[in-house]
């Protein structure tokens, strides 16, 4: 994980105050928190900025239309790419039965995005019974619920050697090796290493390099950088076939998922 910029704190919580409780931040450059877990579900997700998650399984990461769902006791550390303003949400386990125990990445409708906006303006220690309040907050909690998941992981696998190669890449994403160079370094044929990074990931080695290398381009062009610089940073040579594959991922061209 990327450790530039200023380290967030984390909030000293013993319980929550009530079943849902908002925090909302102003972020500088390259923000960070330490590891850490909490005893309740957590959802983030930046209005402006882009939000990576990281845990033992994997990596997952959201621009501004989308939001990580983060399962109570996971252990993770959250990054923010430039300036950023993060929304996150604290449910309780009781307030959502229907959680999974993995992280996701689910996009945040538009109808959600608002319902989050007005918590946020809520005090911590809002009306509950029926109350106006506790009514949002249901209606919320069922948006939450019913939010559609997209995939924008990037699974990491767990034996060491593979594990030592991913991490190279993801910090060096234009780096130009072949599966065949990677699977001479690691001292095994280039068939034993397809099958293993199939077996840790879900992914062939080149849908994973190709989802990591449009996750990591997703920092450049919040940044402001243009198509081409985002495209020739994370190792694509043309930018029409950069075009073509950040469409296919995130459903939209990296200009229109910029405005």
């Amino acid at each position: 994980m990327p450790t530039i910029g200023l380290p967030r704190p984390i909030p000293t919580l013993e319980h929550l105050p009530r079943p849902l409780y908002a925090r909302a931040e102003s972020l500088g450059a390259g923000s960070w928190t330490t590891r850490h877990c909490h005893d309740w579900v957590q959802f983030s997700y930046a209005i402006s900025g882009v939000l990576g998650v990281y845990t033992d399984d994997g990596s997952y990461f959201a621009p501004p239309q989308w939001g990580v769902w983060i399962p109570a006791d996971a252990e993770h550390e959250v990054v923010t790419s430039g300036q950023a303003e993060m929304r996150s949400l604290y449910v309780r386990r009781d307030a959502c039965p229907w959680a999974t125990q993995q992280c996701r990445v689910l996009e945040v409708t538009p109808l959600a995005r608002e319902l989050i906006k007005q918590f946020c303006l809520m005090p911590a220690d809002y009306p509950e019974g029926d109350s106006a309040e506790a009514r949002l907050v249901a209606v919320l909690l069922d948006q939450l619920r019913t939010l559609p998941e997209v995939g924008f992981s990037l699974p990491l696998p767990r034996h060491p050697g593979l594990l030592a190669l991913c991490n190279g890449l993801i910090a060096q994403p234009d780096q130009p090796q072949t599966l065949g160079q990677w699977a001479l370094q690691l001292g095994c044929s280039e068939k034993t290493l397809m099958r293993l990074f199939q077996r840790e990931t879900g992914l062939s080695f080149r849908n994973w390099r190709q989802r990591m290398r449009l996750l990591s381009s997703l920092a450049s062009l919040e940044a402001g950088e243009s198509v081409t610089e985002a495209a020739l940073g994370c190792g694509y040579e043309s930018t029409s076939a950069y075009i073509a594959a950040f469409r296919q991922l995130f459903g939209a061209t990296p200009g229109e998922l910029r405005l």
